[in-house]
C-alpha cells in the first residue's frame, strides 16, 4: 500500500469558510521511499475576505494570491486527479484529521467533487500528529525535543523536525511542511519499526471498530494539557459498545472501581458519569485513533500496582454485564439529544452543510464528470438537473468566479448582492468580513510581538500594505451590489 503524505495551506482557520490556497503531496511506497511528488498553488476567489493573520503565518503576499497562474478551482481540479492517479493509498499528513482532511472535504463539496475520496474507494487515512503522540506516551525519548513556553514537549512539526537534524526555516510553505512529515516519521519508523504497523493498523474505521468489538482490552493513548498519557481500557459490551448517535466506540478506564460502578442505579450512574476524570472515554473510530496491545498499558501506572489479575476481572465484568453497558449508552443518548435540543436553530449556510445537510443524492454525484468536462455555458446548463440546491448554490458561485459572462444578468447580480451582503456586513459574522480583515490587519500592525516569521518591522507592514490594498479594491468591487 502506498502513502500520500500531503499538508495544505489556507486562508482562513474556519473549517466552514476556509479557502484553500496551496496544497503540497508527496507519494511514498510501502518501504517509505518517493515514488512522485505535487505542488500547486492558486489566486484567491473574488468572492471571499482572506483572514489577515492566515496570510502572514503562511507568507502569501498580495502576488500571490492575485497574480498566480491557477484558479482556485483549477487547482482544485488538478487535486483531485492528483490524489486519483494515487490511489489507493494511506493519506495522512501532520494533524491532518482535524483540519487539512476537513477542508479537502469541504473544497471537493463546494466544487461539485466527491468529498469523501480519501477514505472510500480503496483509501485511507491516518494522521502523523496522532502517531507521534502515542509514540512519545511509549518512550518520552523517542525523538529530539525541545520544551514549549508550559514546561511540556514541543510537538510541533518544525520544532521537532529541527530538533532532529532537519533543516526547518522554510516552515509553512505546504510543499516543505509536507517534506518534513515525511523525514520526521521516517525518523520514527527507524526508532520504533515494531510498533510502526501497529500505529498504521487503525487508519481504517472497520479495523478500530473491530478491535472495540472484539478485543477484551487494550491500550489508548491521550495527551492532557502537552502530556502524553497511556490508559489500559476495556471495550462496553459487544452489544452496546458505540455512542447511538454519534456512533464512536465506549471504552472504560480500567483504574476504575467497575465492581462499584455495576452496583449503581440509573440515575447514580448518570451522576459518575458527569464526574472528572470520567470512567470511560470516547474512540472515535473515522479519526485514527491509536489502539495498542495491553501489554504497554500493564507496564504503566496505576495499572502495574492494580495488577494483571484484577484488570482482567474488571475486562471481563464489562464483556459480560450487558445492562451496564446499555445504561452507559442510553444515558450518552440523553445527553446527547439534550445537546441537539438546545443547540443554535439559526440558519445553516449551504457551506456549514456538508454533515448536517445529508449526503448528496447519488442522482447528483453521478453528474459530477459530465458537469467538469463540459464549457462553462453547458456547465450552467447541466446545474439545472441538479435535485440538491446547495449544489446549484456552489455551483453557480464557481462560474462567477470562473466565467461570469455566461451567467443571466439576474441570477448574475442575485450572486453579487449575496456575496456584498456578507463580505461588507458590520455584524460579528461566522466568515471573514471586511471589517473583520481591517481590524485584525491594524491590530498585527500595531502589535510588535506579531512578527509571525518576518525579519524586519518594515517587512512586515509592506506585507500588511499589500493585502490591504488587495482587500480594498474588493470592498471596491462589491460596494455598488
Amino acid at each position: 500500500m502506498n502513502f500520500v503524505i500531503w499538508d495544505i495551506e489556507t486562508d482562513s482557520a474556519q473549517l466552514d469558510w476556509a479557502t484553500m490556497i496551496e496544497v503540497g503531496a508527496i507519494l511514498l511506497d510501502e518501504n517509505f521511499k518517493e515514488k512522485e511528488r505535487f505542488s500547486a498553488r492558486c489566486r484567491m476567489p473574488q468572492d471571499r475576505v482572506p483572514s489577515a493573520t492566515a496570510l502572514c503565518i503562511n507568507k502569501s503576499n498580495v502576488d500571490l494570491i492575485t497574480k498566480g497562474n491557477m484558479s482556485h478551482y483549477e487547482m482544485i481540479a488538478q487535486l483531485e486527479k492528483k490524489f486519483r492517479d494515487w490511489s489507493p493509498a494511506t493519506f495522512m499528513g501532520y494533524s491532518s484529521v482535524g483540519f487539512d482532511d476537513e477542508i479537502l472535504r469541504r473544497e471537493f463539496f463546494k466544487s461539485l467533487r466527491k468529498p469523501y475520496l480519501i477514505n472510500t474507494e480503496g483509501n485511507s487515512r491516518h494522521d502523523a500528529l496522532n502517531m507521534i503522540k502515542a509514540a512519545f506516551a511509549i518512550d518520552e525519548n523517542v525523538l529530539k525535543t525541545e520544551l514549549n513556553p508550559k514546561g511540556n514537549k514541543s510537538m510541533k512539526l518544525e520544532s521537532l523536525a529541527r530538533l532532529n537534524g532537519f533543516d526547518s526555516k522554510d516552515a509553512h510553505s505546504a510543499l516543505f511542511d509536507t517534506e518534513l512529515t515525511v523525514k520526521v516519521l521516517g525518523l520514527l519508523k527507524d526508532k520504533q519499526p515494531n510498533l510502526w504497523n501497529e500505529y498504521l493498523k487503525t487508519k481504517s474505521k472497520v479495523v478500530v471498530e473491530n478491535l472495540i468489538k472484539q478485543e477484551k482490552m487494550f491500550t489508548i493513548n491521550e495527551n492532557f494539557f502537552g502530556k502524553n498519557y497511556l490508559f489500559l481500557v476495556a471495550p462496553l459490551h459487544p452489544n452496546s459498545w458505540m455512542h447511538p448517535v454519534y456512533k464512536w466506540g465506549q471504552v472504560v478506564n480500567l483504574s476504575a472501581n467497575i465492581e462499584e460502578l455495576q452496583k449503581l442505579n440509573y440515575q447514580d450512574l448518570k451522576k459518575e458519569m458527569k464526574r472528572s476524570p470520567r470512567f470511560y472515554k470516547t474512540i472515535k473510530s473515522n479519526k485514527a485513533p491509536i489502539i495498542l496491545d495491553k501489554s504497554l498499558g500493564v507496564k504503566v501506572d496505576p495499572y502495574k500496582k492494580i495488577g494483571e489479575n484484577l484488570l482482567n476481572k474488571r475486562a471481563e465484568l464489562m464483556k459480560t454485564n450487558e445492562k451496564f453497558s446499555l445504561d452507559i449508552c442510553n444515558i450518552l443518548r440523553e445527553a446527547a439529544e439534550e445537546k441537539m435540543e438546545t443547540a443554535s436553530q439559526e440558519d445553516i449556510e449551504p457551506e456549514e452543510s456538508i454533515y448536517s445537510g445529508g449526503f448528496i443524492p447519488p442522482k447528483d454525484e453521478a453528474l459530477f464528470p459530465k458537469f467538469h468536462s463540459s464549457d462553462w455555458k453547458e456547465k450552467l446548463a447541466i446545474l439545472d438537473q441538479f435535485q440538491d440546491d446547495r449544489l446549484v448554490t456552489f455551483g453557480h458561485g464557481l462560474i462567477f468566479n470562473e466565467a461570469p459572462e455566461i451567467l443571466p444578468k439576474d441570477i448574475y447580480k442575485k450572486i453579487k448582492r449575496r456575496i456584498a451582503s456578507r463580505i461588507l456586513s458590520t455584524n460579528k459574522e461566522k466568515w471573514w468580513t471586511v471589517s473583520a480583515f481591517y481590524s485584525e490587519c491594524d491590530e498585527i500592525r500595531e502589535n510588535e510581538d506579531k512578527m509571525f516569521s518576518f525579519k524586519t518591522v518594515d517587512e512586515k507592514l509592506k506585507f500588511l500594505d499589500g493585502i490591504n490594498d488587495y482587500v480594498m479594491n474588493l470592498e471596491q468591487k462589491y460596494s455598488d451590489a
